[in-house]
């Protein structure tokens, strides 16, 4: 008998494919839940608040500077207003946070003093 029973024994059985990469997916479905989701909301939150800033918003850029927008360039860019006098243009991808928002004009009033101004004339 030159061969020893640990080398006689049969081949071990193969287990199921399922319960072998279980736990892969179950690692992937945690990361997507706890990591990747919540990164994708943060992105498209920071996306419509830089699409949303407009003329009298103070802002804060990615390098700290605090300044009021003055005017809005185009889609990618907009004039901030840093120091009395100051003026720099950066691109909205750059503002890391909206401080404070102004209100808009409501379109009811704007329309409508015109048109109560020409009443009254009307009337006298």
């Amino acid at each position: 008998m030159l061969i020893t029973p640990a080398y006689a024994q049969t081949a071990g059985g193969s287990s199921d494919f399922l319960v072998t990469i279980f736990p892969f997916i179950l690692v992937f479905a945690i990361i997507y839940l706890l990591i990747l989701r919540p990164q994708q909301k943060r992105i498209k939150d920071h996306r419509a608040m830089v699409e949303a800033v407009r003329r009298g918003d103070t802002v804060v850029t990615a390098g700290g500077v605090i300044g009021k927008v003055t005017k809005v360039l185009d889609d990618s860019e907009v004039q901030v207003e840093i120091a009395e006098g100051t003026r720099v243009r950066i691109l909205r991808s750059t503002l890391s946070d909206v401080r404070s928002k102004t209100e808009p004009a409501p379109k009811e009033a704007t329309k409508d003093a015109p048109k109560a101004a020409n009443d009254e004339d009307a009337k006298s």
